[in-house]
């Protein structure tokens, strides 16, 4: 058995870890999930400017990714829609309307000029073995763009997940700027479908966020939606309005969607009903007004660990330095590389000393004379000259030294020397090469991505309050039942979400949901919405003593269908008023040497309690009955 044991959580630390790591949770170094990754990198590998088959670029990256082509294809369309590193030709889909994409055979796409731009490259990337061990795929991208929040992810893993929101990548990249300039920023999310978010509850990336779809409301007879809330179609839309009309949540005649490029749903009302009466109900009750919380879990270090917006952006930030500086310094390398081989030719060249190994017989006699011609000139090298330099001037073909312009490669090596200057200051002031990095980018594609979600601060619409009170709550006293579906006086007009609070003759009460048709009592004293301010008065007599008492209480709290009780045991409930001018008389019972029969009390001269609190003893003589007025 304990091997067995071991079996299982072996094999389950491993699954858990494989999803996690794997699958489901994105990489805040480039933001991207494995899939999201094998897809570009495999974009990149066939990149030659023209569009390609999403059908073998799916096939292509299955080398990478072992979990079947249905994953990668709709993964990619899923990345292409989002119109930040994939350009697309063909039927893609529609984010609006949540119509989906053609089948993969149909449709083409390629990397976008930003993705080129900004995402690769191989020199400074760290690879691994692909799952078969027969391909290297990279660990991470070296991306220059903040992809986590730009792109937003959502991910179940073993025990965990994940959901990121979409931000907007120009603003972003403002924030990066503000970062490194020691400034001071704040980014929320922006949704591709538009509409409004309230983001007071944000919470740095942790929190919730309202959405609402923008409602044109300029014609009092007819509403349209113009922007969806992110995460809703046109279809999930409609769906819900039709369900909120057959439950009479609202009064709609007829519904039509005229959504192509942009989002046209038109509500046409009906009868007697107008624009402003209907747009908290259309919050209420259908997809227009949604929420969305938030849970920003990442892979950072091998681990999956919760951070904020900002950490993500400075993290993103001090990345973007470390990659820009690892791009310098290899091309520093290339370059100094590239002037030691001119130099070397300049002076084998132009101080002729291939002439000097016309006379040499053997092969090391040559390499030597190659190596003495060059040492009287050592001042002007750089660097220690090896065997390959040699090699490398031994293969200058006769056309090329008698065609060398010393001009062209003099200004060649100043061109280079220039660019090595350059490096250098850019290498001392790194933060401020990130900065002007930055700002080119956000530059060249500002107009590209406009914020589309406008951010507004509104109260979430009470279902209570936008219902239209259309029911009748109707009590018969022959029977009992309360309910919109009795047979019976009408008491109140109500909602299917309204509470009604009601008091029984034997002292006992509860907050209940309106009912169809429910049993209460056929003494029902009391009957009305929950008003937690309203005062009631109650007259009991104790069954023992047959002493009168008076209570006055608030019902402030309650559980929804529990049953409570306004009078301690063993006593009998007379008389229930909201009335706090009303007057009590109390008629006691006849008894030896008793002068006075009867008294009068003013209910607002005792205190108001607690509902559990017991009441006040207005006599120690036996009752016989009372009167209120």
């Amino acid at each position: 058995m304990a091997f067995v044991n071991n079996i299982y959580n072996t094999n389950f630390l491993e699954y858990a870890s494989y999803v996690i790591k794997d699958r489901a949770i994105p990489h805040v170094e480039d933001g991207l999930k494995p899939v999201q990754r094998r897809i570009l990198h495999t974009l990149f590998e066939v990149d030659d400017g023209k569009f390609h088959k999403v059908a073998n670029i799916v096939g292509q990256c299955m080398k990478y990714h072992p979990h079947g082509d249905a994953s990668i294809g709709d993964a990619l369309v899923a990345l292409s829609n989002k119109n930040l590193f994939i350009d697309q030709q063909g039927n893609f889909g529609n984010i609006f309307t949540g119509d989906p994409a053609s089948a993969v055979r149909y449709i083409e796409c390629r990397l976008s000029p930003l993705a080129r731009e900004a995402l690769f490259n191989p020199e400074i990337t760290e690879f691994t073995d692909s799952y078969d061990g027969r391909n290297r795929e990279p660990v991470t991208l070296p991306s220059k763009l903040p992809v986590l929040l730009s792109l937003g992810a959502e991910g179940i893993a073993v025990g965990m997940s994940t959901k990121i929101l979409p931000h907007n990548l120009i603003e972003l990249m403002e924030a990066q700027v503000a970062f490194l300039k020691g400034k001071p920023f704040t980014v929320f999310p922006d949704f591709p479908t538009g509409g409004f978010a309230d983001i007071s509850e944000y919470n740095d990336g942790n929190g919730k966020v309202l959405l609402r779809a923008r409602l044109d409301t300029s014609d009092p007879k007819r509403i349209v939606i113009r922007e969806l809330p992110y995460g809703s179609t046109t279809e999930s839309i409609i769906n819900s309005i039709e369900a909120a009309t057959r439950k009479g949540k609202l009064k709609v005649a007829g519904i039509s969607d005229f959504t192509a490029e942009n989002v046209e749903i038109e509500i046409r009302l009906a009868r007697g009903v107008h624009t402003q009466d209907t747009v908290d109900a259309l919050y209420a009750f259908t997809d227009c007004e949604s929420s969305a919380s938030v849970n920003l879990m990442v892979i950072k270090e091998e681990k999956p660990v919760v951070m904020t917006v900002t950490q993500v952006i400075q993290h993103n930030s001090e990345r973007l330095v470390e990659i820009l500086k690892a791009e310098l310094k290899l091309e520093e390398a290339k370059l100094k590389d590239r002037l030691h081989a001119k130099t070397l030719e300049q002076i084998f060249i132009e101080n002729r000393i291939y002439k000097k190994i016309e006379e040499e017989k053997t092969a090391e006699g040559v390499v030597k004379a190659v190596f003495s011609g060059l040492e009287k000139f050592q001042n002007q090298i750089k660097r220690e000259v090896t065997k390959e330099d040699v090699d490398t001037l031994l293969r200058i073909p006769i056309r090329r030294i008698s065609l060398y312009d010393i001009n062209r490669a003099k200004k060649e090596m100043k061109e280079i020397t220039d660019r090595l200057r350059e490096i250098k200051q850019a290498l001392a002031t790194i933060i401020e090469h990130t900065i002007a990095f930055l700002e080119k980018i956000i530059e060249k594609y500002s107009s590209l991505h406009p914020r589309r979600t406008e951010l507004i601060s509104f109260k979430k619409i009470d279902v209570r309050e936008a219902a239209q009170r259309n029911l009748k709550l109707r009590y018969d006293k022959d029977t009992g039942y309360l309910g919109h579906e009795v047979n019976g006086n009408v008491l109140l007009d109500v909602s299917q979400y309204d509470r009604v609070l009601v008091i029984r003759k034997n002292g006992t009460y509860s907050v209940i949901d309106v009912p169809e048709k429910l049993f209460v009592d056929k003494g029902m004293l009391y009957c009305n919405f929950v008003d937690k301010d309203l005062v009631f008065s109650v007259i009991y007599r104790d069954d023992s003593t047959k002493f009168p008492y008076i209570k006055r209480f608030k019902i402030e709290q309650f559980i929804l269908n529990k049953g409570y009780s306004i009078a301690p045991e063993n006593c009998t409930l007379l008389r229930l008023t909201t009335d706090s001018e009303a007057v009590v008389t109390i008629e006691y019972k006849p008894k030896p040497r008793l002068k006075q029969l009867e008294e009068s009390f003013s209910v607002k001269d005792f205190l108001i309690k607690g509902v559990k609190a017991g009441g006040v003893r207005l006599a120690n003589k036996e009752m016989k009955s009372l009167k209120m007025g």
